[in-house]
């Protein structure tokens, strides 16, 4: 096993499937496949998924909603499909529990960085849900931030391509993947990983990040014994 303890980022978008509003079920069952292949691989997993099936909080940009409350929207969004997510995990027998950064005691644990972590220690996977808890900032950050916090050995961002490249790849044919790249030189090209915040955030405390494609099977189980697969960001 490469990675003791990890943190998989996904996004509310990857649970659309073949839809275009809300949960693909489906996709969802075969996401929770995968993540228990990784769990009894002995890893400790905590996962961040995003809201953008739902709701995404820069959808209150045309003024029809104050960007705060849109932002309070999409956090919202997010403990949706983390409630789906824990669901479908506890349907295939693994153990989780769901942590917000926005109080809501009926249906989740508040976020304390101490009980995450035990619940990793006892085996059971963690979801964080509602961001950081903060407007203006994205489930990116929030991936980066808890990662640092729980002191993940590596950020997995779960995505509809094979990693990293020059130009995005389902629009030019020409773009060229990245195996493996530095921060600086994702600064450098201009290439989009993660927003800004997320990004530097995870620079500073030399967190590496690994792009794959979560819809190939078999991908997680491989990254975390070792095999390559996506692009690897670190120092």
């Amino acid at each position: 096993m490469k990675y003791k303890r990890v943190l998989l980022k996904l996004s509310g978008e990857s649970l659309l499937g073949d839809n275009q509003y809300g949960i693909d079920h489906k996709k969802l069952k075969q996401y929770s496949e995968e993540i228990k292949s990784a769990v009894e691989s002995g890893v400790e997993l905590a996962i961040v998924i995003g809201g953008g099936n739902i709701f995404r909080g820069l959808q209150s940009k045309d003024g029809a909603i104050d960007r705060v409350q849109g932002d309070y929207m999409g956090m919202l969004a997010t403990v949706i499909n983390s409630l789906a997510l824990q669901s479908s995990l506890e349907a295939i027998d693994l153990q989780t529990r769901l942590l917000t950064a926005i109080k809501m005691e009926q249906v989740a644990e508040p976020y304390i960085k101490r009980r995450a972590v035990r619940h990793l220690e006892k085996g059971r996977i963690v979801i964080f849900g509602a961001g950081t808890g903060n407007p203006y900032f994205t489930t990116d950050t929030a991936a980066s931030l808890r990662a640092i916090e729980i002191d993940a050995d590596v950020i997995l961002k779960g995505t509809r391509v094979d990693g990293v490249y020059s130009a995005d790849p389902e629009k030019d044919s020409k773009a060229i993947k990245y195996d493996h790249i530095t921060f600086d030189e994702v600064y450098d090209k201009g290439l989009n990983v993660m927003d800004m915040t997320a990004f530097t955030l995870c620079k500073e405390n030399r967190l590496p990040i690994i792009v794959f494609n979560m819809n190939k099977p078999g991908n997680l189980t491989n990254i975390l014994n070792g095999v390559p697969e996506g692009t690897l960001v670190n120092i």
